[in-house]
Order: structure tokens, then C-alpha cells, then sequence
């Protein structure tokens, strides 16, 4: 018998409101970037030292993972590049991104509970955000220099040299920034939802982003 009594109280959880982080086209921009970047930096790497050179294998081997790298990141600061014109205005270091970074040890504890709030970005995702950026220029401009057989003729000697230790001191950079990256994102519980399906839920964003949070209200 099916019970219609108006004052039984439905106990089903509710669903959490969600709230719009990151739009379609972002999301996917985002997703090649990754994509190619995995190709550029493996390719690279195996080409660099011989610890690596089994990555070559994913190529078609060592001479196709020669070839194709260059182009590989050419393709990856394309991509970035639109990435860029999106984002960076959410990405300008402000004056409270000092008190952030100041607090960080607190964070790297466990405790983000006393951490300054902070708006759509904190300090540390703008960071990454920039040295992304500054690391693509250099390894774009270095890799140009001594790419053969199109480019590496039209400098001298020292000039590529130099060029290629700049081209690895940026690519660990970039490596070692993006590491961090994928870090954070695994270890703050909701981020990756943020960049699959481009949502939070409302909780998520008042106790990790309170300023953002309560910019979208309008509050």
C-alpha cells in the first residue's frame, strides 16, 4: 500500500549546487594542451639522454621522435597560446597573492582553513599559470635556433649552443611545474571535476576560492 501522507518529510539527500568554473572550449583547450604536452615531453626527453631513449618507441622510433618533437611543441604553444588570451586576466598576481604565499607553509600542512581567501586563482595556480608561459616562450625561441634542417643554419655556432641549455634548463622547469600541477589538482578533492565537466559544487568554491565565491553571487 502506497503511504500519501503530506507530512511524511522526504529524507533524500539534496544535490549540491553547482556552479560554473571553466567553460566548454576552455576545458577542451586545456585537455590538447595536455595531451601534446605528454607527446613534446617524452619525445623530448627521449632524445636528450639514453636513460629515456625507450620512450622512442611511442614514435616509431628514435628518428621519428627526432622529427616529430619540434613539432610536437610548436603544436603545444599554439594551443597554449589560446589558453593564454582566455585566462590571463584571472591570472594577474594581486596584492593579496602576497599574503597567500606568505601563508603557504600552512597549506602544505593540511590546514587551507586560515589561508587568506583568495579569488578564482590563488597565488600558487597563478604561478604555475606564468612560468607555463614563460618557459613556452623560451623553449619556443631556443628550439627554433638549432632545429634542423630548417632554422639552425641561420645562427652561428654559440648562439646554439647556448640555445639548447636553455631549451633543457626550460623544459625541467616546464616538467617540473606542470608535476605540481597535476599534484594539486589530485590532492584538492573536486579540481579535477573542475576540469572534466567544468563545474563545483557551491560548498567547494565558498571554502576554497570565498572570494570568487562570493563575486558570482553577487555579494
Amino acid at each position: 500500500m502506497i503511504d500519501h501522507d503530506p507530512r511524511r518529510v522526504d529524507m533524500r539527500p539534496m544535490p549540491p549546487v553547482m556552479v560554473l568554473r571553466y567553460r566548454d572550449r576552455t576545458r577542451m583547450n586545456h585537455w590538447f594542451v595536455a595531451i601534446v604536452f605528454f607527446c613534446a615531453a617524452l619525445s623530448g626527453l627521449a632524445v636528450f639522454h639514453p636513460l629515456f631513449y625507450p620512450f622512442v618507441y611511442l614514435f616509431g622510433g628514435g628518428v621519428w621522435a627526432r622529427i616529430l618533437h619540434p613539432f610536437f611543441g610548436v603544436v603545444m604553444t599554439l594551443g597554449f597560446f589560446g589558453l593564454f588570451l582566455a585566462l590571463w586576466r584571472e591570472n594577474v598576481m594581486g596584492a593579496g597573492d602576497k599574503a597567500w604565499l606568505k601563508a603557504a607553509p600552512t597549506l602544505l600542512r593540511g590546514d587551507e582553513g586560515d589561508m587568506p581567501p583568495v579569488g578564482k586563482n590563488n597565488a600558487g595556480q597563478k604561478l604555475v599559470f606564468w612560468s607555463a608561459a614563460i618557459c613556452l616562450v623560451v623553449l619556443l625561441v631556443t628550439g627554433v635556433m638549432f632545429w634542423q634542417p630548417w632554422f639552425a643554419d641561420a645562427f652561428p655556432v654559440p648562439f646554439r649552443r647556448i640555445a639548447v641549455v636553455l631549451h633543457a634548463f626550460a623544459a625541467t622547469v616546464l616538467i617540473l611545474t606542470i608535476i605540481t600541477h597535476i599534484y594539486a589538482a589530485l590532492w584538492v578533492k573536486g579540481s579535477i571535476q573542475a576540469m572534466t565537466r567544468g563545474t563545483v559544487s557551491e560548498g567547494w568554491a565558498r571554502f576554497h576560492h570565498p572570494l570568487w565565491w562570493r563575486q558570482i553571487k553577487g555579494k
